[in-house]
Parts: C-alpha cells; sequence; structure tokens
C-alpha cells in the first residue's frame, strides 16, 4: 500500500498526511471468472485526540483533514465554548499513533469546561467513528441544544439547487465512495461550504467549525448532510444555529421531534425530484 498526495481539493492537511490510501484490491465475480487486480483508493481514518488545556476529551476516528475546522465544531456542538471567539487557537500534533489536537481556549471557558468535568465525574469521550453517546450515563444527561432563531425561508428550488450541485463538490467521496459531506448552503441554494469525513458526526462538526471561521450567519442559509438526519446531527445544526436541515437520507423519529421542538425545519428523503418536509403527529 501507498499513500498518495493529497487528493481533497481544498482540505487542509497536518503535514505527512493525506486523505486517501492507496490499497491493492482484487475484483471479485460471482459467475466465477477472475477479477481485475490494481490500486485502489480508500479513505484514511485515525484516531484523533481532543485536548483542553493538557487534559484528553475525547478520541474520534476522523478523517485527517480540516482538523482545525474539526476542532472550532466539536468543541461548539458538543457544549465546550458558546463561540468561536472563546478558543484562542488549534494546535495539530501527529504522534505515533494517531493525531492530538490542542485547543487553548480562554479563561472563562476553560473554567466552565473544568466545572462541567468535574460534575460528570471526570469521565471523557471514549472515540468513534459513527453513532452513539459516549460519556454519558443517563437519559437526563443527553444532549439538549437551545431553540433556534427564525431564519430566512428556504424555497424548495434552492433544494433543488443544492442537490444537483453536491456531488461535483464532494471531492473525496468520488476518489473513495466511502465518507460523509456536510454542506452550508446559502438561501438560493449554492453551495458556500463543504466538509467531508468518515463519519457523518465529525463531517458536521468540520462543517460547522468552517462557518464559524469564516463568521457565516447562520440564519442565511441551511444545512446539506449526505447521510440520515438522526436526533445528534439535529442537535449539533441547532447549536449552530442554523434554522433549516435538509438530509438526503431519512429522519428518525426522535431527529423529527427534537427539529420541531428546536425550531428547525427538517427536510429529508431529498432528491432533485423531491423531499419531504417532516413534522411530529401520526400523519392522519
Amino acid at each position: 500500500m501507498s499513500r498518495r498526495p493529497g487528493s481533497c481539493a481544498g482540505s487542509r492537511l497536518p503535514p505527512n498526511r493525506t486523505p486517501t490510501r492507496r490499497m491493492r484490491g482484487q475484483a471479485l465475480r460471482f459467475d466465477g471468472g477472475v477479477g481485475a487486480a490494481g490500486p485502489v483508493e480508500v479513505a484514511e481514518e485515525v484516531p484523533v485526540n481532543l485536548v483542553y488545556a493538557t487534559l484528553p476529551h475525547a478520541v474520534m476516528m476522523a478523517t485527517p483533514a480540516d482538523l482545525e475546522d474539526f476542532a472550532y465544531g466539536f468543541s461548539l456542538t458538543e457544549g465546550v465554548v458558546a463561540a468561536a471567539a472563546e478558543i484562542r487557537g488549534v494546535a495539530v500534533r501527529e504522534v505515533a499513533r494517531g493525531i492530538v489536537l490542542d485547543i487553548d481556549l480562554v479563561p472563562a471557558a476553560l473554567r466552565r469546561h473544568m466545572v462541567r468535568l468535574r460534575d460528570a465525574g471526570g469521565r471523557s469521550m471514549a472515540g468513534r467513528t459513527g453513532c452513539g453517546l459516549c460519556g454519558i450515563e443517563s437519559l437526563d444527561e443527553l444532549p439538549a441544544a437551545r431553540p433556534v432563531a427564525p431564519g430566512a425561508a428556504i424555497a424548495p428550488g434552492a433544494i433543488r439547487a443544492a442537490l444537483l450541485g453536491l456531488e461535483g463538490r464532494q471531492v473525496l467521496n468520488r476518489a473513495t465512495r466511502a465518507v460523509h459531506a456536510a454542506a452550508w448552503c446559502d438561501a438560493s441554494g449554492g453551495i458556500v461550504l463543504l466538509r467531508e469525513d468518515v463519519g457523518r458526526h465529525n463531517a458536521l462538526d468540520k462543517l460547522v467549525g468552517a462557518c464559524l471561521r469564516a463568521g457565516v450567519a447562520p440564519g442565511e442559509g441551511f444545512v446539506l448532510l449526505t447521510s440520515r438526519a438522526s436526533f445528534e446531527m439535529v442537535e449539533k445544526a441547532a447549536s449552530f444555529g442554523a434554522g433549516t436541515v435538509v438530509a438526503i437520507s431519512a429522519p428518525t423519529s426522535l431527529a423529527v421531534e427534537r427539529a420541531a421542538a428546536l425550531g428547525i425545519s427538517l427536510v429529508a428523503v431529498a432528491r432533485p425530484d423531491g423531499a419531504v418536509r417532516f413534522t411530529p403527529g401520526d400523519g392522519e
């Protein structure tokens, strides 16, 4: 196997890291024949340790690209900070078994974080790529963002425009067919920012971080997800202040309920020829 130069256009990468790796693949034919063998691009997945004030907080399995964005977005959506200004800087360090993100908080945010850790018994989050709620022990600790302020109304035509433009912007997925994407779209459906990752939560955190660092106003557009709309994705979008979330896949029941409670317009099963706007109820 060998590494390639970064193939994810526009992604910011740590030194000596690429978002893909070239492996050898052998095609399997179900008719009994022998398929061709050759190089195949696969997505990189590495442990990323998020550290605040020298204290490890979480280890996430992630694509090693746009990690500063990831640090900002994760910090906001997981409640470590309330705004981008509470982060003084992010240092990316490569270590033997992965990557460390040293996140420097302003004193007030650091004090809040230490109190939160104390109240949680000092627990940190175990690593994950996909679903799960790590570091909590009861249902009372489920994340709960604040309701969002009303934003721009998003017309169906804007959603269609964003969907039509999505595939052309997914550089890493085009190479690997193995990653999720989260995009920020303006009110007309133009894709302003897009981030990709092997984890759908990570992709959204990276997008939120990119929006924070770029000064994007959350009331002037919508989030577009290539994954399903689970309640954690709704909560993360609400933490940023997005008033509309569009997902290519279907939502879960809790996602629909949380979106309604938070004032988010949830559109899912989105295709260029139509989508479904979800609201709580039995459909009768």
